[in-house]
C-alpha cells in the first residue's frame, strides 16, 4: 500500500506519535525519557523545530510541533532515528525500535490546537484505573511546565496556547482547561480506528488539499522549504571553517589512509545536515562503497560526544544556513 501524501508547509502544526515495535517499551528508566527530551531539544536546535507540547508514556509518544521551515520528516527523522541509537546504546541492542513510520496529523491550529494539546496532555489519566490526579506529577510531559509545577524546558513554547486560552490566570486557567476532559470533537476524532491524517474543518481540508496540487505543480515545495545544502556546498563550507582546500576534502589520498577531520566532518554534515544518501556521499569523496562513509561519520560523532568540533560544526551550520 502506498504511503499517503504528508502535506508539509511553513508554520504547520502537527500532532505526531509514534510507538514500539508490537506495543513493547520504549522507554525503561528516566535515563531513557531524558535521552529522548534530548534528542527534541536537538530538533529544535537544529532544525527550528517548535515544541508546543509533549507526552512521552511507556511505549508511545505524543507531540505537538510546529514546523518553520516545512521540514516535519527531517525532524522526525532525526528524533526517531537518534533516539533509537540511543536507546539501543543504553539498552545493549540492535535494529528498529518503532513499529514503522510516525503518524502524524495536520492541525487546524486556530480551531483545534487547544484540544489537541488536551488530548496530548490528558494521555496519563486515559490509562486504564488512572485519573485526573496523575497528570500533575507525571514528569514526562509537559503539562506540568503549563500549570507551573515544574521547571519548563528552555525550548517548550506555551505562550500561544496561553494566548488562546485567554484566562487571566494562564496556569490556573490551564489547569482547568485540561481537567475538564477531551471536548467532544476531539473524542470522535481520536476514536476513529483508522484516525484521519487532518484535523480540521471543512474549509481548512479544503485548503490544505489546494496547497497539495501546488506542490506537486510546484515540484514539491516541501522539499524546496526544506533547505538541504547540496554537498558541493557542504564541501565549500568545510573547507572555509577549517582553513583548508576542496580539493583536500574531497579527493580520497592514496596509500594508507590519514585522518582527515575536515573530510569526516563533511561526510558527517553530508548525511546529518544535507540528508544525502550514504550512497550519494560515497561518490562525491570517491570513495567504492556506501560503507565506506560510516566510519568517518561516527568518527565525528564520537568527537562531538567528547565534547569535541562543537564550535566547527555551530560554524557550520551557521554557514550553512541552518541556524541563524
Amino acid at each position: 500500500m502506498p504511503r499517503p501524501d504528508r502535506i508539509q508547509y511553513e508554520h504547520a502544526f502537527y500532532h505526531v506519535m509514534n510507538r514500539g515495535r508490537a506495543r513493547q517499551k520504549i522507554f525503561h528508566e528516566p535515563e531513557y525519557y531524558e535521552d529522548f527530551l534530548v534528542t527534541l531539544e536537538e530538533s529544535h536546535t537544529r532544525f527550528d523545530a517548535v515544541v508546543h507540547a509533549y507526552c512521552l508514556m511507556g511505549n508511545h509518544y505524543h507531540l505537538l510541533i510546529e514546523t518553520p521551515r516545512a521540514n516535519l520528516d527531517r525532524i522526525m527523522r532525526h528524533i526517531n532515528g537518534v533516539y533509537t541509537q540511543r536507546y539501543n546504546r543504553r539498552k545493549g541492542t540492535d535494529g528498529p525500535l518503532f513499529r514503522g513510520r510516525y503518524k502524524s496529523i495536520l492541525i487546524d491550529e486556530d480551531a483545534y490546537l487547544l484540544e489537541v494539546g488536551r488530548y496530548i496532555h490528558r494521555n496519563p489519566a486515559e490509562v486504564k484505573g488512572a485519573n485526573n490526579d496523575v497528570l500533575a506529577t507525571h514528569r514526562w510531559s509537559s503539562y506540568p511546565a503549563y500549570i507551573n509545577k515544574a521547571p519548563a524546558p528552555s525550548w517548550l513554547v506555551r505562550e500561544r496556547t496561553y494566548q488562546m486560552l485567554a484566562h487571566k490566570n494562564r496556569f490556573a486557567g490551564y489547569r482547568d482547561f485540561v481537567l475538564q476532559g477531551n471536548g467532544v470533537e476531539a473524542d470522535e476524532f481520536y476514536s476513529k480506528g483508522n484516525t484521519g491524517s487532518i484535523f480540521g474543518d471543512k474549509s481548512f481540508r479544503l485548503s490544505i488539499q489546494a496547497e497539495k496540487e501546488i506542490q506537486k505543480v510546484s515540484g514539491d515545495l516541501g522539499s524546496v522549504l526544506s533547505e538541504r545544502p547540496e554537498i558541493a556546498k557542504i564541501v565549500e563550507a568545510v573547507a572555509a571553517v577549517f582553513g583548508t582546500d576542496t580539493h583536500t576534502i574531497t579527493c580520497k589520498r592514496m596509500g594508507r589512509p590519514q585522518p582527515n577531520l575536515p573530510r569526516q566532518m563533511a561526510m558527517y554534515c553530508s548525511q546529518q545536515l544535507g540528508d544525502h544518501s550514504l550512497k550519494d556521499i560515497a561518490t562525491y569523496f570517491s570513495l567504492t562503497n556506501a560503507g565506506s562513509v560510516s566510519p568517518a561519520i561516527q568518527v565525528i560523532k564520537s568527537k562531538l560526544k567528547a565534547g569535541q568540533c562543537a564550535e566547527e560544526l555551530s560554524q557550520l551550520e551557521k554557514r550553512l544556513g541552518i541556524i541563524k
